[in-house]
């Protein structure tokens, strides 16, 4: 067999591996890194954007069983080519779109299906997918080949809380992409469990006065905060404050710089707090506000951390959130201003609430630090 390769870069490879792994004529697909300067980088280089890798994928394929634009229309399918900061909820340099070809036949095939499919009048924004000649392919680490077939509720979840699939959805209503996620399948509607749903839009579409109501509904069912929480709020709260830019450039790394100054969000499963079973409690990265107490942590199957209700609401500020073609909430420190996550109302008894938080935008004190840090006034929660 005659195999050739096509090499495309289109966001998370988690997402695009299957796609590609159902059509006939293509024996392999290996999720990767290609684009930049690092040799042989590693999943945490790439992700921290300094490296100038895209995640790609390779396609190795049979050209007498199933041709290279035929490749490249499937490639179309599964991403937002209008979009130059990322793919949907992913953002930064390391998710943006690109077609590397490996001669000048694939390339001109690339060109006249880009050309096509900006002619076609399905999107109302420029088409910004790079074509590039194909530069050295340096494949992932293990765990994130067929991520897919390895951990699939992981995956759905994952799709899920991108924005992906309801955005194939909506674009390609005629033609709507095979690898959108079915109502019944993990992650498929809101009605499924916390730890299938990890970031799809509330099933209410809440503004800021909803979201104060509910986070006060949530004070009442688990227990009014007040005495310890309260006062450690507001003794602390003339300590806190939002530091210069030039500070904030210095101090935090390029992951929680992209989190918390520009609404980022960090990969599922690779941060620093999404499985921390420790007791203590999550404060502003940037500030230094409390936040979140273990107390309330629970595993969410999300791969993000999640919390049931804020340690002292009144650090926690909620947005309406209309990106990503859904309505969502937002959730930032009051001080700072950091962006944290999001709110949803999937989360477990009492509250029903799930605060879906990115660890780059916490900072964690133990238990045992407690005193030492400056937030002593909390000890009494683990008592």
């Amino acid at each position: 067999m005659n195999e050739e390769i096509a090499t495309f870069a289109g966001g998370c490879f988690w997402c695009t591996v299957q796609p590609f792994e159902e059509v006939e004529g293509v024996s392999a697909v290996v999720s990767g890194y290609t684009g930049g300067t690092t040799p042989n980088p590693t999943y945490e280089e790439v992700c921290a954007g300094t490296t100038g890798h895209l995640e790609a994928i390779e396609v190795h394929f049979d050209p007498a069983r199933v041709t290279y634009a035929a490749l490249v229309e499937r490639f179309w399918h599964q991403i937002d080519p209008t979009d130059a900061g990322g793919q949907f909820v992913d953002r930064g340099g390391q998710y943006r779109t690109a077609i590397f070809v490996h001669d000048e036949v694939q390339r001109a095939t690339a060109e006249q299906s880009k050309a096509a499919l900006a002619a076609s009048g399905r999107f109302s924004k420029p088409i910004v997918t790079a074509i590039l000649p194909a530069p050295p392919f340096y494949p992932a680490e293990g765990y994130h080949q067929d991520f897919y077939k390895k951990s699939p509720l992981r995956y759905h979840a994952y799709r899920a809380a991108s924005g992906r699939d309801r955005y194939l959805t909506e674009v390609w209503s005629r033609e709507v992409a095979k690898t959108a996620t079915p109502a019944g399948a993990p992650g498929g509607t809101a009605a499924g469990s916390a730890g299938a749903v990890a970031g799809a839009a509330s099933p209410m579409a809440r503004d800021v006065a909803q979201g104060a109501e509910v986070g006060a509904a949530a004070d009442a069912q688990g227990g009014a905060v007040g005495g310890v929480e309260a006062s450690a709020a507001s003794d602390a709260a003339g300590e806190f404050h939002r530091p210069s830019a030039a500070e904030l450039k210095a101090r935090l790394s390029p992951l929680q710089y992209r989190v918390t100054q520009e609404e980022g969000t960090e990969p599922p499963f690779a941060n620093a707090y999404w499985d921390n079973h420790r007791d203590g409690i999550y404060v502003d990265v940037v500030s230094g506000e409390p936040l979140f107490a273990s107390r309330d942590k629970f595993d969410s199957g999300t791969g993000w951390p999640s919390f049931t209700r804020p340690l002292t609401p009144e650090n926690v500020v909620e947005r309406v959130d209309r990106k990503l073609f859904m309505v969502r909430t937002e959730v930032r420190s009051r001080t700072a201003g950091s962006h944290l996550g999001h709110l949803f109302d999937d989360g477990p008894a009492p509250t029903h609430q799930r605060y879906c938080i990115n660890s780059a935008s916490l900072r964690f004190v133990p238990k045992e630090e407690l005193e030492a840090a400056g937030y002593g006034a909390f000890r009494t929660l683990f008592e």
